[in-house]
């Protein structure tokens, strides 16, 4: 099996698997330090990626061209776009867009990448069933949801982005790297899947309910990828 990367776009969201993982050999490029080494017995790469798309695009093109990773797994947190969907579950992704993409003036749909061949980069579906049945496994204390994830350069914090985003774009989350890492992964034909924990809900209290939550959402997180890597060194 090829290496499986992993990306956080915070320390915070990665720091627990680097402490776990063995053999490791690390490489700082543009910027990032590179935990190359095993996870669960898996070969893994895990690395946190800088807040953002382009941080996150970078990241993710570097995994695939010095590691030759196989898939990449993206962990982190999100706020809720979807009243069913509460602070702590995690939203396991169907696809991502970017919402800040805006070619209207020439026929694209809101969201859509020029010339691109979809709108919204798809998730692995194995790697989206493996995540959903982990899930219940590992945090049975939340509830799992699939769903799209929607990513732009800003923090969304206010009733009417949110109701925009939800209705013009069907996010169940909002967050700032996710669809920059499908999309990586989409041109260069390798799975991906992308795990958000809710640390918020995205309105005029998400700052303060950020503050609150992000360390439980975290080690929701940070369970399931663990979850997910040990089911997968079963398989091998």
């Amino acid at each position: 099996m090829k290496r499986i990367g992993i990306i956080g776009a915070m320390e915070e969201e990665v720091s627990k698997l680097k402490e776990e993982m063995t053999d490791v050999r690390t490489k700082t490029k543009a910027g990032m330090e590179f935990f190359d080494g095993k996870l669960c017995g898996i070969d893994t790469v895990v690395v946190r990626s800088g807040i953002g798309k382009v941080n996150a695009g970078i990241c993710t093109q570097i995994l695939i061209d010095d590691y030759g990773i196989g898939a990449v797994i993206n962990t982190g947190i999100a706020g809720s776009l979807l009243s069913g969907i509460d602070i702590g579950d995690i939203v396991v992704s169907v696809d991502a867009l970017q919402y800040d993409v805006h070619v209207e003036a020439f026929d694209y749909a809101p969201g859509q990448i020029p010339r691109m061949d979809t709108l919204a980069f798809p998730a692995d579906k194995m790697l989206i069933a493996l995540a959903e049945a982990v899930c219940k496994e590992v945090n049975p204390d939340i509830r799992t949801h699939r769903g799209r994830v929607v990513s732009g350069d800003r923090f969304v914090s206010d009733h009417e982005t949110k109701k925009k985003l939800r209705e013009m774009y069907n996010g169940s989350c909002a967050e700032m790297e996710g669809a920059a890492i499908a999309q990586a992964a989409y041109l260069n034909g390798i799975g991906c899947v992308i795990l958000r924990a809710i640390s918020d809900k995205a309105d005029d209290g998400a700052a303060e309910d950020y503050d609150t939550f992000e360390k439980k959402a975290i080690r929701h997180s940070v369970n399931l990828v663990r979850g997910m890597l040990q089911k997968i060194a079963e398989k091998v």
